[in-house]
């Protein structure tokens, strides 16, 4: 109840003084994301950017708490680093926008928005809404030549471990390079099946389920964070050999038909579970660590 009233007392009269700051951004971020919603959106390689923005809006409606409760003065630090940060952001925005630069249209907003919040609720503001700024990074395109220099590599370590373990189960497989060859089919192993675009939109999952769960072990936070990549990697290789068998068994339509769209909902979910999995596994990995080291107290103790 006291939060409400709080809310209600925030919504009555400090907007008055938000509304310049809601309306500035909004001639910034409206722009940006029509360009991006007629433009890179519409492709299979970002189509998770609508996905990640709602994610945004919702931690930091989650989030929404702090814009009430810490109303303290900011220092005359974060002021400067505001204004600084603020400043920043906007010649970003700036170039980004009249040069089509989308690294630099996107990635403004992070500077923009801490710069703001900097100026209005201070250090323990932005501190609290770390995360939703940090996740607007999966909005960003990256370069074509990274992508380009990383995908190669992904798709042949993809297409080895599928050829190997399909072998394992005296399948009638062979490969050269990223085409595979089980039976009389040949099956391409694309970009968007191994690339680089799909091991970040599983990292993002990865985090945002660290964040959602909000563990309290930092070793468990960063040893499973670090696991999302060999589990990204691993959820591509059984959408790979979903994929090749379903083609295998019902022939080329069906693996290039219904099932291929549907392998990609089967890549996220796999990758779910396994992320579950894992989190899981450290979960009693921690307990048990920690009895041992208990144990091995007390009897040192007892000695």
């Amino acid at each position: 109840m006291q939060i409400n009233a709080l809310a209600r007392r925030y919504i009555s009269i400090e907007m008055l003084e938000w509304w310049p700051v809601l309306l500035g951004l909004f001639v910034l971020l409206v722009p940006t994301v029509l360009g991006l919603a007629n433009g890179v959106w519409q492709s299979d390689d970002q189509a998770h950017g609508p996905i990640v923005l709602v994610v945004v809006l919702f931690l930091t409606w989650q989030k929404r708490a702090v814009f009430y409760t810490n109303t303290a003065h900011p220092s005359r630090i974060s002021l400067i680093c505001g204004w600084l940060l603020l400043l920043f952001g906007l010649i970003c925005y700036v170039i980004g926008r009249s040069q089509d630069i989308l690294m630099l249209d996107i990635g403004s907003q992070i500077f923009v928005l801490s710069g703001i919040l900097l100026i209005t609720r201070g250090v323990s503001t932005l501190r609290a809404l770390w995360f939703p700024l940090f996740f607007i990074l999966f909005m960003i395109p990256l370069p074509g030549f990274f992508v380009d220099a990383v995908t190669l590599p992904m798709k042949i370590a993809v297409s080895i471990v599928a050829e190997h373990v399909l072998y394992w189960f005296d399948y009638p497989i062979a490969r050269n390079g990223v085409v595979l060859q089980i039976g009389q089919y040949q099956l391409l192993v694309a970009d968007a099946c191994a690339g680089m675009h799909t091991l970040i939109s599983l990292e993002a999952l990865g985090l945002l389920y660290l964040s959602l769960v909000k563990h309290d072990s930092l070793f468990r936070n960063i040893t499973l964070a670090l696991l999302i990549i060999p589990i990204s990697f691993a959820a591509n290789v059984t959408r790979v050999i979903v994929l090749t068998l379903v083609t295998y068994y019902f022939g080329d339509a069906a693996g290039q038909g219904f099932v291929h769209g549907f392998a990609g909902l089967l890549l996220f979910v796999v990758a779910l579970l396994l992320i579950m999995l894992v989190d899981s596994l450290l979960q009693y990995l921690s307990k048990w660590f920690g009895s041992t080291y208990l144990e091995r107290s007390k009897g040192c103790m007892s000695q």
